[in-house]
């Protein structure tokens, strides 16, 4: 695989399988993800991702992934959490 630039990756985050347990927070070294106010991961500075793997490896609940950034291509919800309006969880 060839070597991917610091900001020329995408990280997406899947709100509604993230538990917010904050490892994929504590293994990242480029800061680039956080815990917002509903205790969910997002992405914070996406621009700092250094496509080490690290978030995507140690999510337990696979809610996380990296991909190589193409032209116009997004992650659902931009990866941030927003209540569900079905769900009790929120």
């Amino acid at each position: 695989m060839a070597k991917i630039s610091k900001g020329q990756t995408l990280v997406c985050v899947y709100p509604d399988w993230c538990k917010g347990c904050g490892l994929c927070v504590a293994f990242c070294p480029g800061k680039v993800l956080e815990l917002n106010p509903l205790g969910k991961a997002e992405v914070a500075h996406p621009e700092e991702c250094i496509n080490c793997g690290f978030c995507e490896l140690h999510c337990p609940d696979f809610a996380i992934a990296i991909k190589p950034k193409a032209s116009g291509q997004s992650c659902p919800s931009h990866g941030k959490a927003e209540p569900n309006p079905n769900s009790d969880e929120y």
